[in-house]
């Protein structure tokens, strides 16, 4: 095998085209080992092989730079630098993320893994060389899904400011992870049909030069354009034309179901691991499709990732012009909601909590200054979510509680997760953000609330004196769990709270507290610092109340067993009655 032989992108300069062609054959039975038993990105990485192998044989990388957007296609670029090893030998697997990672090589140059920042991070680099009087391509990588991001078109506008060598490789395979969605997406249409001749061109608008492959999964093809690239003094725009999941029939004809997927059998693409039972997901799409379908004003709202709230392609068919997916665009999406809240409608606006990040001005400026009542489901928000560095869900409660206006509920079980959306739908006072359950669909014979208009009233949920135990979301069980072991271990029983409200405290059953308790835990599912439980240190400051917040310390984790998390954090109900007695 050829793979054998590359330790680093120099190895693959003396093969000959039929050559390069059998690596490919070779990198992608390395990419399906990994990915039939590891699961991860298959699509992404089975249609750029071809791309990435040219790009290695022209350029000389390290001195040549790539930046590849999301990174989440860049599984052969790590393969013919050094590192193959993770992908043919099952052991290895854990040697390297599913993204670019300085760490593991000199050939990467950032943790990537959030969409449309390549072409920023290039310039830089292509600034910072240019500042230093330095010489090598600067190349960026990115897919069409991702152009719809601001800070592609940020990027790719200030591109022409260079004015030196800087070359934005466009993979266009005609998808994001979905569908593309934006006016921008006609224009690479065009640009595909007339073999990249059209007189409208996005680019060459942009200021930049252009170049046209229509044959995107060509190597030859795609060295021949990428030599005429290299070394300009100008930036410039190769536009290829790839097959998403190229090499596997599955992946090329369910380009959707196969953007990123679980283990599975590379004979027949049947997973291995097939979920039962019930999952937020597709109850909350079936919740929001009975909604719309009885209230014309409902609306529901997703950028990019529409699955995350269950909506495959059969069901935002049936919602139609009621389901939006604005493309990898949080900003406008939540911008937009506000305007449908004030134009009377009632907006659902769903997406990750690491998505979310990138929408904290537009929260905070057009929606919660205007005070107009969208809703906001947050997903993956908890140590159970997503486990890659790039995609941590932990940090939603420091950034999101505090902005004045908002209301941001955490149910403790499905009833309440249910109940709490179908308030916030229909009421028309507040901005109102879900933390979306992340352990499990945990049932309950228990009244929940149905109406949450009486901000910031935490919920006692058994009486008791000296301890009380205050455990938000996802965390309620613990504090659950806790409140048992608490009651065995000193013979009296400790109050337990459901607080419900992430963006408030409850300062009248606070300040009752005081009267026969002495001891007061909060247990969150997110990190400590600007979190939930020190707004309740805050409020006893001055007072004898021995407050024990526990929490996720502030820190970057990356591919954690979530288990091994809580206990190093001291979040078992063992450790914090430990800790109290």
């Amino acid at each position: 095998m050829y793979i054998e032989k590359i330790n680093s992108p120099r190895d693959i300069k003396s093969l000959n085209i039929q050559q390069l062609e059998v690596l490919a054959d070779e990198i992608r039975s390395g990419l399906m080992n990994r990915l039939s038993k590891r699961g991860g990105h298959l699509g992404p990485n089975f249609g750029f092989v071809e791309a990435t192998i040219a790009l290695h044989y022209v350029f000389d990388s390290p001195k040549d730079k790539f930046v590849f957007d999301v990174s989440h296609q860049c599984y052969t670029h790590k393969m013919l630098t050094g590192r193959s090893n993770a992908f043919f030998s099952d052991e290895h697997f854990g040697d390297v993320s599913g993204y670019t990672d300085p760490g593991e090589s000199e050939h990467d140059f950032f943790n990537v893994g959030h969409t449309s920042t390549s072409v920023s991070l290039a310039c830089g680099l292509a600034k910072g060389r240019d500042l230093k009087g330095e010489q090598g391509n600067i190349i960026a990588v990115i897919g069409d899904g991702s152009l719809s991001g601001g800070e592609a078109l940020e990027g790719l506008d200030f591109a022409a400011e260079l004015k030196s060598n800087f070359i934005i490789v466009v993979n266009d395979n005609d998808m994001s992870i979905a569908e593309n969605h934006g006016g921008l997406y006609r224009n690479l249409k065009e640009l595909r049909s007339s073999d990249g001749k059209c007189p409208c061109n996005l680019f060459r608008a942009m200021g930049l030069d252009y170049t046209y492959v229509s044959c995107g999964n060509d190597i030859a093809r795609l060295i021949e354009a990428f030599r005429k690239v290299k070394d300009t003094d100008h930036p410039t725009v190769v536009h290829i034309n790839t097959l998403k999941g190229k090499g596997f029939e599955p992946a090329e004809t369910h380009k959707e179901e196969w953007h990123w997927h679980m283990p599975f059998d590379p004979a027949s693409g049947a997973d291995i691991f097939t979920g039962s039972g019930e999952n937020y997901g597709d109850m909350t799409c079936d919740f929001l499709m009975k909604k719309m379908k009885a209230d014309r004003s409902v609306v529901t709202m997703v950028a990019a990732v529409p699955v995350c709230i269950g909506f495959t392609e059969d069901k935002r068919k049936e919602a139609g012009s009621q389901f939006v997916d604005v493309g990898i665009a949080e900003e406008h999406a939540v911008a937009m909601a506000s305007g449908i809240a004030k134009a009377g409608g009632k907006p659902v606006f769903a997406t990750h909590s690491s998505f979310f990040q990138r929408t904290y001005d537009q929260i905070l400026q057009d929606l919660c200054i205007n005070s107009n009542p969208a809703t906001l489901l947050v997903n993956t928000a908890s140590v159970y979510g997503m486990h890659d560095i790039t995609h941590l869900g932990i940090y939603d409660i420091p950034m999101m509680s505090n902005i004045p206006n908002l209301v941001y509920l955490a149910p403790t079980n499905c009833e309440e997760y249910f109940a709490m959306l179908d308030w916030s739908i229909e009421q028309s006072r507040y901005p109102v953000a879900i933390r979306m359950p992340c352990n499990g669909v945990i049932h309950t014979d228990v009244p929940v609330d149905t109406d949450y208009s009486d901000i910031n009233r935490y919920k006692i949920t058994q009486s008791g004196s000296k301890i009380a135990i205050i455990a938000l979301g996802d965390f309620y069980q613990r504090g659950e769990e806790l409140a048992k072991l608490t009651a065995e271990k000193t013979g009296t029983a400790p109050t337990l709270i459901n607080p419900r409200y992430i963006t408030g405290i409850d300062e009248e059953l606070l300040e009752q507290l005081k009267a026969d308790h002495s001891i007061v835990i909060t247990i969150e599912d997110g990190i400590l610092n600007g979190g939930f439980g020190e707004k309740i240190a805050r409020f006893y400051g001055a007072d004898s109340m021995r407050v024990y917040n526990y929490g996720l310390k502030k820190e970057f984790l990356d591919r954690y067993d979530a288990e091994d998390v809580l206990k190093e954090n001291h979040l078992t109900p063992h450790q914090i009655l430990d800790d109290i007695l």
